[in-house]
């Protein structure tokens, strides 16, 4: 949702947004193994609202001949440091040229915090139970670089603000004619299995109009264990309103889809995934309304990713991810120094 909200800011500089996407060798090179394939990568990008179209292995070093290619008259990039695998700064060309815009990076999060909490798997992360050694021990390992603290990829929370939400929602009421699908789940780690159901969902009506129900935390972390959700209800919410396919989000949906919600929301069609549905707290199934009405349907998206895979791909890669981690704090605290230094000479 951090990038999302880069791409929101950009989309509003501009009449039209073209989303330049690395190779996975581009990203191996420049960052270290990358979590989602390039294939992936490309439909969740296509997925977010603000983007009009997409260019598919981008170059890490974007050139005034890319922008030329596509017909760009600037590119924009958020207000953090990106260096290339020699230190240089990949913008360089463009800000010369006048071609180059900023925007504001999403406070509380970055892709390096998220890795870092899915490498912790303890619940500590989001219950306010006591830190353990071995959540101690890992921690170290993120938002610290070889001496000192990163601004950037230093572990902090997200900050959520009503200001924040309404710029991510369509605002769209629906409309007469209107099919209203009800979608309820977790949406952890906001990723292509969930676009991809989200897709599949959006295809079965004319003029669909998804709402999506997203569980509080502590919900979730009833029915999955461990230290789920990675990301609170808060950025979740922001990473389910920024999927074109979406138009509006419950904030806390109840478990089970009751009577009283499908009737205020006037819900034509309720969809479930091919995952597990765990039954509710006194063992009932949360779908029985939904069922006796003969209004729910199961819907394949055809994708077997899950919120799990996905750490167990970062988990795999631990070792590398956690070098990933702390070469590039290592890299942004040296340029934090150069820039100190500058400063110093001038006074």
């Amino acid at each position: 949702y951090g990038h999302s909200n880069q791409l929101r800011q950009a989309r509003a500089m501009g009449d039209y947004l073209i989303v330049g996407v690395h190779t996975d060798e581009e990203i191996a090179k420049h960052k270290g193994p990358p979590v989602f394939t390039q294939e992936e990568r490309y439909k969740m990008v296509q997925a977010i609202k603000w983007v009009d179209e997409i260019a598919p292995g981008a170059p890490y070093v974007t050139t005034l001949d890319t922008l030329d290619k596509y017909s760009c008259d600037f590119c924009v990039h958020g207000d953090d440091i990106t260096l290339t695998i020699d230190g240089k700064d990949t913008y360089e060309e463009v800000k010369t040229a006048g071609r180059y815009r900023e925007c504001k990076r999403t406070q509380g999060v970055s892709t390096t915090d998220l890795v870092g909490r899915m490498l912790l798997m303890t619940k500590a992360h989001h219950s306010n139970i006591d830190e353990d050694l071995d959540y101690r021990k890992h921690t170290d390992n993120f938002g610290k670089g070889p001496k000192g603290h990163s601004p950037w990829t230093g572990v902090s929370q997200f900050l959520q603000t009503s200001q924040k939400i309404i710029q991510f929602a369509s605002g769209k009421e629906p409309q007469p004619g209107d099919t209203i699908i009800y979608v309820a789940g977790a949406f952890d780690l906001f990723h292509v299995g969930h676009v991809d159901f989200l897709e599949k969902v959006h295809q079965l009506a004319e003029k669909p109009y998804i709402i999506a129900g997203l569980h509080f935390d502590q919900e979730v972390n009833r029915y999955k264990g461990k230290n789920y959700p990675i990301m609170n209800i808060h950025e979740r919410t922001l990473s389910v309103l920024a999927c074109r396919y979406v138009s509006e989000v419950v904030i806390g949906a109840p478990y089970a889809v009751t009577a009283d919600l499908l009737d205020h929301f006037r819900v034509t069609l309720v969809c479930h995934g091919m995952t597990e549905v765990v039954p509710d707290k006194d063992g009932s199934d949360p779908y029985k309304e939904p069922k006796q009405r003969g209004i729910f349907q199961l819907v394949d998206s055809g994708s077997n990713l899950t919120t799990d895979l996905i750490v167990q791909r970062i988990i795999k890669n631990r070792l590398e991810f956690e070098a990933r981690n702390q070469k590039k704090e290592a890299k942004e605290l040296a340029v934090l120094e150069a820039v100190r230094r500058l400063e110093e000479e001038k006074h």
